[in-house]
């Protein structure tokens, strides 16, 4: 285990400095860290600091928050299919930066968009608590999810028919598709308390999904507090997914195959792929969004849609082999 998160460390690291040193301004990489670090060359500094250094951070963190939140959602419902738009927070959010770029918060305000999908996905907790009850199972849990989801998606395509402003429905379309790009410190700022505050939560519930491999029962009479486990879960699974969507906008997959790629390589162990599905979701996206950048570098093709393609071939794949497996 420890060799693992070793080497998918190590993989982060390469990525992230790949991230740092690959973009338009076709500077050495040498030049380009000596100018981070020390800022001695002015537009060069400005660059790195406040362009590339502000996207591979995001990577790093909306990367990290998706897979965690994907192998915690797996872990609890026992569902290799769950994903971390399960429980409505993702829905919740963008429905909040929408509103947000309707109403021109967003526009009046920098910082309104991401602040109101926040606001969004805080909202989105307090309504799966208040609709699963203070007792409800997994199942429950699931079907308020699924209803948040789909209330909010009605909303965000109601909201887009009645647009009156035709620049507004089209930067809420571009926005939904998920990018790294044009994003500042400030934006880093404003998701890493949340990101800190919810990884530390789906972190501590190791114990109570290794627990649950052997059924509720099990879990409950082995100490474990299911009320406890299933409010930690939410409350970490709606402050990273909400931050990550409220940066990034909508970022689909993620949270589906970096728990899957990597749980055979920890046994199967829900406590152990808490941490490795973390660094694998970082690679992930950081990978993305390098891709991103080298494929089509004169066009603005974005972090989602990247993902949504990639994802997609090996969802059907997982499907297939799901299928053989029970034959």
């Amino acid at each position: 285990m420890s060799r693992l998160l070793l080497a998918l460390s190590l993989l982060v690291a390469a990525l992230f400095t790949a991230s740092l040193l690959i973009g338009p301004a076709r500077v050495p990489p040498l030049p380009s860290l000596h100018a981070l670090f020390t800022g001695n060359d002015p537009m060069l500094t400005l660059v790195m600091r406040e362009v590339r250094l502000p996207r591979a951070l995001l990577g790093l963190m909306v990367g990290a928050a998706l897979g965690l939140s994907g192998a915690a959602l797996q872990g609890f419902l026992r569902n290799p299919l769950a994903e971390p738009g399960l429980i409505g927070a993702s829905g919740a959010a963008a429905l909040g930066a929408v509103l947000a770029i309707q109403t021109g918060l967003a526009a009046a305000f920098p910082l309104g968009l991401p602040l109101a999908a926040l606001a969004g996905a805080m909202a989105s907790v307090a309504l799966i608590l208040l609709l699963a009850g203070p007792r409800g199972g997994a199942l429950t849990l699931i079907l308020a999810g699924v209803a948040l989801s789909a209330l909010a998606g009605a909303a965000t395509s109601l909201v887009l028919n009645l647009s009156p402003n035709p620049f507004a429905a089209n930067e809420i379309i571009f926005w939904m598709m998920g990018s790294l790009a044009d994003r500042s410190l400030l934006h880093v700022g404003i998701a890493l308390p949340f990101m800190i505050a919810g990884g530390a939560l789906l972190l501590s519930l190791g114990p109570g999904l290794q627990a649950l491999t052997l059924g509720e029962d099990a879990a409950a009479s082995s100490g474990i507090r299911m009320g406890a486990l299933r409010w930690r879960l939410v409350l970490g699974v709606a402050a990273m997914v909400g931050a990550a969507t409220a940066v990034a906008g909508a970022i689909g997959f993620v949270g589906l195959a970096a728990p899957h790629v990597l749980r055979r390589a920890v046994g199967g162990s829900p406590a152990r792929l808490l941490p490795a599905s973390a660094l694998g979701g970082a690679a992930l996206v950081l990978a993305a969004d390098i891709a991103v950048r080298l494929l089509m570098p004169d066009r603005d093709l974005k972090l989602g849609v990247l993902t949504a393609l990639v994802g997609t071939p090996f969802f059907l794949h997982l499907i297939l082999r799901m299928r053989r497996e029970g034959a």
